[in-house]
């Protein structure tokens, strides 16, 4: 079901590919049918007349279908149409990370009733190898912590601020002229198709139900080339970072641009490339990393599971029967979460202005680590002040902010950033 930049790129590969696939599943694997919005429109890959369709039906409701691609995205039909792919017993395989993160227990479920298996390798991270490890290798782990950058479009954007200066709107150009970016590129920069991956991540590491709308989200838009100069500075990288944490009260999840120091190894994570690091009590730490977006590597991963689903109706195996909601866990408000910060703002260049600053973060019980202060314009006598503080509360810090925006000496709240690591 689609044929654009994925679905032409497994049509390629499954006729070029053909014999290897053939040998490794046991039996050839043939594409009958592909749902397609305009037979007429020139694609990327050649498919016969005959193969294309623009009734649904015409896959659904065919019996000698084993296997379901679906390659839609977005929400809707494509959430309908894998429902009635698996009420038809038909194994799926999707790369829609929408769908997977609002609908996947309702979808594992339907999939466990019919006997049918939904496989969704390509919804988080591209060609690297994410879901398997979470089903199988590390299901003898206790997750504690998931640190991920999932989204190649910001990150190349991050990584063109720090290394050139330019400004969030020139690098997103950048971005979109050599098609790493959308036209609307909304979905990205608002950190929506990171909360969607990391909804899915989170229920797998932690066996429970995490939907999108529990996880916190913030995107890139605030930041500005200044940040990144002084990021630079004081020993840090900028990341847009994806963040799930298990304690004892419940889990944190997270979407927000972060701090890390720059001999982490996620701040080395530089362009289109996705990283992801899990902290198991048995393994300790361990990282997944590679192109987390493109045509062929989400193809190597829909290809995958396309193997691995053919095996098993080649042999009459029963399917893998998938399922995360296995317990409940609370997630917790972003309210209780507890970090260090840092504060970037402009102030009148006059005496006694920290003072007032450090007395509101005082009342809030925020000690301040670190101090930077630029002059901005000296005929205005207006200065920029940075500030890193130690580990507070959100909901401090939160409250703070609102006292500071009422003091007279304060121009602009500019930007604050959370501290990682």
């Amino acid at each position: 079901m689609g044929l654009g930049t994925v679905g032409s790129g497994v049509a390629r590969i499954l006729a070029e590919k053909k014999e290897s696939i053939t040998r490794q599943v046991g039996c050839p694997v043939e594409i009958k049918k592909v749902l397609v919005q305009h037979p007429d429109k020139p694609r990327a890959t050649v498919m016969s007349p005959e193969r294309m369709t623009c009734d649904v039906r015409d896959i659904l409701q065919d019996p000698e279908i084993a296997i379901v691609i679906e390659l839609i995205g977005g929400e809707e039909p494509a959430h309908r149409y894998i429902q009635e792919a698996l009420a038809h017993g038909k194994h799926v395989i999707t790369a829609n990370k929408e769908v997977i993160a609002k609908h996947g227990v309702e979808l594992l479920e339907l999939a466990r009733k019919h006997k049918a298996a939904i496989h969704y390798e390509a919804s988080v991270g591209g060609g690297i190898p994410l879901i398997a490890p979470f089903r199988q290798s590390l299901l003898a782990n206790d997750i504690s912590t998931l640190y991920a950058i999932i989204n190649g479009t910001t990150n190349y954007i991050l990584t063109q601020m720090a290394r050139t200066h330019v400004d969030l709107a020139q690098a997103l150009r950048e971005a979109q002229d050599l098609g790493y970016a959308e036209p609307n590129p909304t979905s990205d920069v608002s950190g929506t198709d990171a909360a969607y991956k990391l909804a899915i991540l989170s229920s797998l590491a932690f066996h429970t139900h995490v939907a999108p709308d529990q996880v916190y989200r913030e995107g890139i838009t605030k930041l500005t080339a200044r940040d990144f100069r002084y990021a630079g500075e004081l020993g840090y990288a900028i990341k847009l970072l994806a963040i799930a944490k298990r304690e004892e009260q419940g889990i944190q999840v997270r979407v927000h641009p972060a701090l890390i120091p720059e001999d982490h190894i996620l701040a080395k994570v530089d362009g289109v490339f996705n990283a992801v690091e899990v902290e198991g009590d048995l393994t300790g730490r361990i990282m997944f990393y590679g192109r987390g977006a493109g045509s062929l590597p989400t193809t190597s991963a829909v290809v995958a599971d396309l193997i691995e689903l053919a095996r098993e109706v080649y042999r009459g195996a029963e399917p893998s029967f998938d399922g995360y909601s296995l317990s409940v866990l609370p997630v917790l408000p972003m309210a209780e979460v507890k970090t260090r910060y840092y504060l970037r703002m402009s102030v009148r260049d006059q005496p006694g202005v920290l003072a007032q600053i450090a007395r509101i973060l005082g009342d809030a019980q925020i000690s301040i680590a670190s101090v930077i202060q630029k002059e901005l314009d000296e005929t205005a006598q207006a200065a920029e002040i940075v500030l890193m503080t130690h580990l507070a509360s959100e909901k401090a810090m939160q409250h703070a902010l609102g006292e500071l925006g009422g003091l007279p000496v304060v121009a602009e709240i500019g930007t604050l950033i959370r501290v990682e690591g």
